[in-house]
């Protein structure tokens, strides 16, 4: 056995040990299954950076606050004994960003383990920024981005009946039109672009390279195989030789919140890079395929009726509507770009209006959202 497996090994045994100590220790106590709030608690580990929001998103739950640096010593002392002392207990994590004897404790008791990323419309600014989300997704098995196992949403995907649902069917058609017509995306921090002036005149296929921070945890649980941004660059100008080929680097790179892993300088002999933050909307304008490993983006383009090729697996790839470099067994059904849409915009991702504190529709949020960033770009023009 080698020393990974020896360690993990040993954490099962101690946090076996330790819960079942907490456990008895509980029932004592406070009689296993008694509760004294009306609200069920919500221990929230990791998500400090929206400590401000997190009664927005929580408020129907009694919160309890953790910082992801929390000690094992402190954890089972302080934090699984009220964990246990109420089966409605749930643990909220953000990402995959906690300590592992988190998700051992709740497998191990059967505590359901709760994981928070940003949705696909989230604010007019960037989350780094800490700028309050208008759309979060929770998922109990794993991430939408994570390609090693069935999230929500791919269960979704793969099991919905979408022929049943017309409802929800016009929804997302018509939401797909308003999101193309609002030129809305992930971000809306960018600025509007003269395309034609930007890439020139038109006179063969263009083919965009559509950048990801490339050591997000949506590439390393998205990919297989290891790339960088100019790895999918070279590999675009090695598979369309005749094509002009455009290169996008993430928001987050061009803005200086997130560090750049691989330099743009050495593709310039083969690409037209973006040193500018154009708007997602305008870099896809005239563009007949696109190229990326998993970013929202390439989804982006796909509802604009624009190829895309994924060299990783994104919540969008292995359904048959992207040209797809890896492959996922467990998705065994064909979809449309519209009915994935519902399933991760309308079905899973949530929404909240920071104005009016309140939940929201895909609709409302879109529409909020539209507002607000109408009045960021007046504000910087004025």
């Amino acid at each position: 056995m080698g020393n990974v497996e020896s360690n993990q090994l040993m954490e099962r045994k101690r946090t076996n040990l330790m819960a079942n100590a907490i456990r008895s220790i509980c029932t004592l106590l406070f009689g296993g299954t008694r509760h004294s709030s009306k609200k069920p608690p919500a221990f929230i580990i990791g998500l400090s950076a929206w400590r401000p929001y997190l009664e927005d998103w929580f408020g129907n739950e009694k919160i309890h606050k953790f910082g992801r640096n929390i000690s094992w010593l402190r954890f089972y002392l302080a934090v699984a004994p009220i964990i246990l002392a109420d089966p409605r207990s749930k643990v909220y994590v953000w990402a995959y960003k906690h300590p592992s004897f988190v998700k051992n404790f709740c497998r191990a008791w059967d505590v359901p383990l709760i994981r928070v990323e940003d949705g696909f419309i989230r604010s007019v600014a960037l989350g780094a920024t800490r700028a309050p989300p208008l759309s979060l997704c929770f998922d109990s098995s794993s991430l939408y981005f994570d390609a090693t196992a069935a999230s929500d949403l791919e269960k979704i995907i793969q099991t919905y009946n979408f022929d049943a649902n017309t409802e929800i069917m016009v929804r997302a058609r018509e939401g797909i039109e308003r999101l193309i017509a609002t030129k809305l995306s992930k971000y809306n921090t960018s600025y509007d672009a003269d395309v034609e002036k930007l890439y020139g005149p038109k006179l063969r296929r263009r083919v965009l390279v559509l950048g990801q921070v490339e050591d997000d945890a949506s590439i390393k649980l998205g990919c297989k195989k290891r790339l960088s941004n100019n790895d999918v660059v070279r590999t675009a100008a090695m598979e369309n030789p005749n094509a002009q080929i455009i290169y996008k680097p993430h928001p987050e790179i061009l803005h200086g919140t997130r560090p750049a892993q691989s330099n743009p300088d050495e593709v310039r002999d083969i690409a037209l890079v973006l040193d500018t933050d154009i708007s997602l909307a305008d870099s896809l304008q005239t563009i007949d395929h696109v190229y990326t490993i998993t970013s929202l983006s390439g989804f982006e383009a796909l509802l604009r009726g624009i190829e895309v090729t994924c060299l990783g697996m994104p919540f969008y790839a292995g359904w048959g509507v992207t040209d797809d470099r890896q492959i996922c067994e467990r998705r065994t059904v064909k979809r449309s770009v519209a009915e994935i849409f519902a399933a991760a915009y309308i079905l899973y991702a949530r929404y909240f209006d920071p104005i009016r504190h309140c939940t929201a529709t895909f609709e409302e949020a879109l529409e909020l959202l539209a507002s607000m960033t109408q009045q960021a770009r007046s504000s910087r023009m004025s």
